[in-house]
């Protein structure tokens, strides 16, 4: 439940999938979703069991929000050369590549050190309240409802997405549209957080000395 509602904002991830599922298909979405999924769930499991280690990788996580700031405003100049293209399927130029869509869906998550914190405050509540014990057995429950609730948040994002683009007339170009406008807000959001110092990074500090 965690997981699904924390999918639900809008955010580079799920935005990415809709497009995808949009302007290529719900399989080639559906394998984005499985291989970004996959991702947060290997992040989960080591902040589970090494803690420590991560506590250490804070030039590492700095370095990763640059590259996504980068890739958002990438995926946002390129939603508007597909709305400004002449044709009503332009794509992403982003999305313009022979990557399965699998693996594109781990790399963008892997790059995005968003999930690390969020998920750190998250079991560090579930262990305090003893609601998540640490045990092996509940380690995999626990990773398992976070794979389900994401695919499940992504699907209302694919699926959704679809059904806009089956009612409104030139919807694509429409879409493409305020898909680029979501993605410059959210690198303005980005950027300002990190030059602020509210970004993942700090999160991650407060969630560890809190």
């Amino acid at each position: 439940m965690i997981s699904f509602l924390g999918s639900l904002p809008l955010g580079t991830l799920n935005i990415a999938a809709m497009q995808i599922g949009i302007q290529e298909s719900i399989k080639d979405a559906m394998y984005f979703s499985l291989g970004s999924l996959l991702v947060e769930m290997i992040y989960v499991r080591i902040s589970l069991v090494g803690i420590d280690w991560v506590r250490k990788q804070e030039k590492l996580m700095k370095a990763m929000e640059w590259v996504t700031l980068a890739i958002i405003i990438a995926l946002a100049v390129g939603s508007f050369i597909a709305a400004a293209g002449s044709g009503a399927n332009e794509k992403n130029v982003l999305l313009q590549n022979n990557m399965h869509r699998f693996l594109l869906g781990m790399f963008m998550c892997a790059i995005n050190p968003v999930q690390i914190p969020f998920w750190f405050g998250w079991s560090t509540v579930l262990f305090t309240k003893k609601i998540l014990e640490p045990k092996k057995s509940q380690y995999n429950s626990y990773i398992v409802g976070i794979g389900v609730g994401t695919l499940l948040g992504n699907c209302v994002f694919i699926f959704g997405g679809k059904w806009m683009v089956s009612r409104i007339a030139n919807s694509q170009q429409y879409l493409n549209w305020i898909i680029g406008t979501i993605f410059a807000i959210t690198a303005i959001i980005q950027l300002v957080k990190i030059l602020m110092k509210k970004d993942a990074v700090t999160k991650f500090k407060e969630n560890k000395t809190g």
